[in-house]
């Protein structure tokens, strides 16, 4: 993947340019991990923040902004990450009349890459503050687990059967795998929310870890645990969605679910 903008020295130009996106189809991958594009086995969005966003109004006073951008998880495409990051910046010399007006070129822009309708919320700094919000879920990274597993293994997945069906929430902060492009880390959350079989949270907690060394995107990772949860531990319901760190001022968030139409909040947690 070294041809990736991600895996190259790049000029920043900082006049409007969309060729500048860079679209990574999604289907090798669905096919790797036995997915049929024409019948995905769940729904979701790839939720991603951008805090870096900067343009000019007509008398030439930058404004600073803080954006959301949802991309269908069935969309042909992803937005390999810096690529994006180069898009955006270049806007940060052009002239617009108002927040709209950029809002507008946006979801064009990246619509026209990621092949699907992507939706765009352009925010004023001040009411970010209010998106930072605490987890009272229950966090499984306390358990005493002995790991040696640092590559997925699903076989590491179990369930409870003598605790019958149940209902919870659960999260880990210890999630970590390497780009495929730079190999640098991706850090992040994820969030379990299931109805079925309870998972034997030693289990769960050991096989999260078990990315720790492997290589994908974020979307990639998400769609993995998923996958794999549902064939090893067949819930009757099932969310998985990770919160990454940010790097280079954009943080992805990719959510997959059960559940069709169903829209999570974008809450920042104290990494982000």
């Amino acid at each position: 993947m070294g041809f990736l903008p991600l895996g190259q020295q790049t000029e920043y130009v900082s006049e409007y340019d969309a060729g500048l996106l860079y679209p990574i189809g999604r289907v090798d991958k669905w096919t790797d991990m036995g997915i049929a594009s024409e019948r995905l086995p769940f729904y979701g969005e790839d939720v991603w923040n951008a805090y870096e966003l900067s343009w000019l109004d007509l008398k030439g006073k930058p404004v600073v902004a803080m954006a959301e951008f949802r991309l269908p998880c069935e969309s042909p495409n992803i937005i390999e990450s810096k690529s994006f990051k180069l898009y955006l910046n270049s806007l940060n010399q052009m002239r617009y009349e108002s927040r709209d007006q950029v809002q507008e070129i946006l979801e064009k822009d990246l619509s026209a890459a990621a092949g699907a309708r992507v939706s765009v919320v352009i925010r004023e700094l001040d009411s970010m503050s209010s998106l930072v919000v605490l987890t009272p879920d229950y966090c499984i990274d306390e358990l005493e687990v002995t790991i040696e597993d640092y590559h997925p293994n699903s076989d590491l997945l179990r369930v409870e059967k003598e605790a019958g069906q149940v209902e919870e929430r659960l999260v880990s902060h210890l999630l970590k795998s390497n780009c495929p492009v730079t190999n640098q880390p991706d850090w992040g959350s994820v969030f379990i929310d299931y109805r079925g079989p309870k998972i034997h949270h030693e289990s769960l907690l050991k096989y999260i870890v078990s990315f720790r060394e492997h290589t994908d995107f974020h979307e990639q990772c998400v769609e993995r645990i998923f996958i794999d949860i549902m064939r090893h531990c067949q819930p009757e319901f099932l969310t998985v969605y990770a919160r990454y760190v940010r790097r280079g001022g954009l943080d992805i968030n990719p959510y997959r679910s059960t559940v069709q139409g169903l829209v999570l909040g974008n809450d920042r947690l104290t990494r982000q």
